[in-house]
């Protein structure tokens, strides 16, 4: 079964038909909606991203028989060439936080990554977008200094809050990874905009539709 993860660029957009259940997992319980597919969004309740229990939302989609997930995030871009607007399939992350892990109480190693054939499938779906790339994740909440974005911009090319972390777990549980980046913003500092939270969110909301549209298409070719 596919799994979606979504957030900020899942907001706004009309998403399908589905039963919203709780699931109760060892780190605690995570709400999905199941169906054809499990669609979990992960700022459940309100939840900042640094306070999300990313565990417990990785171990549901695992409970719920997801074999493989495509999570959407909302990010900023560290490069002038990536504009807003534009989408990310990231082959690769760099996280500045401490991500989480569910081998709180043995000594195990995951190797890390995102999925090639899983990306290559995504790709499919979006033609348009940047296929590879590098996401840094810092803990948030606060958007990232300019000093930081300099710093980060050596390391990659959009950064984010939560990619990394759902990247490391789904490793953890073996189950395959891929994610679509929606670049909805210059990092602080790129470009001369001004940059708010309330801009990100209208950024989200004007690419409403185009989100819709890549959810359903990877809904309908990869689900």
């Amino acid at each position: 079964m596919l799994g979606i993860i979504g957030g900020t660029s899942l907001l706004f957009a009309e998403l399908p038909p589905l039963n919203k259940t709780e699931i109760a997992t060892p780190y605690g319980g995570a709400e999905v909606y199941q169906g054809d597919i499990a669609l979990l969004l992960r700022h459940q309740h309100g939840m900042p991203p640094h306070q999300i229990n990313f565990p417990a939302c990785l171990s549901a989609l695992a409970i719920a028989g997801v074999d493989r997930v495509v999570a959407f995030g909302s990010v900023g871009s560290l490069q002038e060439s990536i504009r807003p607007g534009s989408i990310i399939i990231p082959d690769d992350y760099a996280s500045i936080a401490a991500v989480p892990t569910i081998h709180n109480h043995s000594q195990a190693h995951a190797m890390p990554g995102i999925d090639a054939t899983l990306s290559a499938e995504v790709a499919s779906c979006i033609p348009e977008a940047q296929q590879g790339g590098t996401y840094v994740q810092t803990s948030g909440p606060r958007i990232e200094t300019k000093a930081e974005v300099r710093a980060f911009s050596r390391m990659g090319d959009v950064v984010g809050m939560t990619i990394a972390s759902e990247a490391t777990l789904a490793n953890e549980l073996g189950i395959p990874f891929s994610a679509c980046c929606m670049v909805d913003n210059f990092a602080h500092g790129i470009g001369n905009d001004a940059l708010s939270y309330e801009q990100i969110l209208n950024c989200a909301r004007a690419n409403t539709k185009k989100t819709e549209q890549i959810l359903e298409r990877i809904i309908t070719r990869i689900g």
